[in-house]
């Protein structure tokens, strides 16, 4: 029997997992995907936002402007990587000026810390390739980015080192109770008893809820996709460049990212696949076409790569935060989209002290270590250190990625570590081994050949992401 049962370790289950761990409380995370933090968590613009676009008083707005926040004591205890970008919201005309005097009440009205308003000659001393055509824009400095799944990752091995137990290709296929208890079936197999259950299934919130009852709101799956530029842009732009927010959300955007890449998007389509993430020859073009109204001399012949990334629209207009009403126990972590990432600091104690009241039944942990060591990452460290490391461990002296510099000590390290994996995509999103130009061109086969030596197993049985990815069929020259 445990006491809680999380649903879904994307940011926002890895946040409340951590926010359990410092109770004496018996908590469990599932997720039916192969890693944390594999869907919404996976595929989006990384970026804190400061808190000036969401509706005065509502959810998004306050727990936002309390998570960037928060970020500063995240940074310091989880060793999550951030890089202070601040943020340009761009007119180009009169008409559109009047938009940003608006989103500028807004920005006072959800008490956003710094803003500034500049005119587009102002900002383009700070920008010189913002685009000519801005007339004015609004100038949030306390807006951030990270790394969305390290913050995941972080967040995750930090509740497990202080007892949460997780557990992955878990999914949820039917929920009851029964005499006062949850009983949670997984893989059509296993059963769970639990008192509490908080679903943070992003995408399929209301899936899960509907297992139980009639959800109050529906997920109304929207589509972004976006490109990526290759690191050695860096610079090209220092700031978030925002179009001005509508319907669709907020726009194309122009992001510089923590390891120097630049992200150009996301589009915005709704969809009836909630995972359904593919990228569209239209899609990819509505990037390009809008981008190129926030900057100049944009050096798309330096993209990489392109992805998708799906969000969690609901049927309500805030972000869903509450108990069920006619099963007590159950609770809703439901709507959150952007700015979810924001908010994800704020969200877990918010939904622990202000809506369970974890506290009235659980005692602190007195022994509650709320630090995660940082990754070592072997090229950014001093030649001394360097040194030392190789004359305790060889590996340490062998590049398997070689345009992102990652030693085969690290995704040893990546395969046995707390939240350890045995996956070429999880391996890349722990150290970027394959996230560099050649996207793994050059040595996605030596990171297979680890993998396989490190659990003993076939190189049949390597996979690429999911258990239903295995990089190969089978073996076509034997020995004989």
């Amino acid at each position: 029997m445990y006491d809680f049962i999380i649903i879904g370790a994307g940011v926002i289950g890895s946040s409340v997992a951590r926010e359990l761990s410092k109770y004496q409380a018996k908590t469990l995370c599932l997720e039916k995907e192969n890693d944390v933090a594999n869907v919404q968590s996976l595929a989006n613009s990384a970026i804190i936002h400061a808190g000036h676009n969401p509706e005065p008083g509502s959810l998004k707005a306050v727990l936002s402007v309390l998570g960037n926040k928060l970020y500063d004591t995240w940074e310091k205890e989880l060793s999550i990587p951030l890089l202070r970008t601040g943020a340009f919201v761009a007119a180009h005309n009169e008409k559109e000026e009047i938009i940003i005097e608006n989103l500028l009440k807004t920005t006072i009205e959800n008490m956003v810390p710094e803003y500034e308003v500049l005119t587009g000659d102002e900002a383009r001393e700070i920008e010189p390739n913002l685009a000519k055509s801005i007339t004015k824009v609004l100038s949030l400095p306390t807006t951030k980015v990270t790394y969305p799944w390290e913050v995941a990752f972080a967040c995750m091995e930090n509740a497990i080192n202080n007892g949460v137990e997780f557990q992955k290709n878990k999914q949820v296929t039917s929920i009851k109770k029964v005499n006062g208890f949850f009983e949670i079936e997984v893989n059509k197999e296993e059963i769970y008893q639990t008192k509490y259950v908080i679903n943070a299934a992003g995408v399929a919130s209301d899936d899960i809820g509907q297992m139980i009852e009639e959800p109050p709101f529906k997920i109304k799956p929207r589509k972004g996709e976006y490109f990526v530029l290759d690191r050695r842009v860096k610079g090209f732009v220092n700031h978030v460049l925002y179009p001005l927010p509508s319907e669709k959300g907020k726009g194309v955007l122009v992001t510089p990212q923590v390891h120097g890449n630049i992200l150009l998007g996301p589009s915005s389509e709704f969809i009836d696949d909630k995972f359904e993430a593919s990228t569209t020859d239209e899609g990819l073009k509505y990037i390009k076409e809008h981008s190129v109204e926030l900057a100049e001399n944009i050096p798309f012949n330096m993209i990489i790569r392109s992805f998708a990334g799906i969000r969690s629209t609901s049927t309500c207009d805030d972000f869903y935060i509450k108990e069920s009403k006619t099963n007590k126990g159950f609770y809703y972590l439901g709507g959150i989209e952007s700015p979810g990432l924001t908010a994800a600091p704020a969200i877990g104690p918010y939904l622990v002290n202000e809506i369970i009241g974890v506290g009235n039944e659980f005692e602190l942990k007195s022994d509650f270590n709320p630090r995660r060591e940082p990754r070592l990452e072997f090229h950014r460290l001093p030649w001394r250190k360097q040194q030392a490391l190789l004359d305790e461990d060889h590996l340490y002296g062998r590049i398997i990625c070689k345009c992102e510099k990652i030693t085969e000590k690290e995704i040893i390290d990546a395969i046995h570590g707390p939240l350890g994996s045995h996956s070429i995509k999880g391996i890349k999103k722990r150290v970027r081994a394959g996230a560099g130009l050649c996207q793994g061109g050059y040595c996605e086969e030596k990171i297979m050949k680890i993998i396989a030596r490190e659990l003993n197993i076939s190189p049949l049985d390597v996979e690429y992401d999911d258990p239903q990815s295995k990089i190969f069929k089978e073996e076509t020259k034997v020995d004989e």
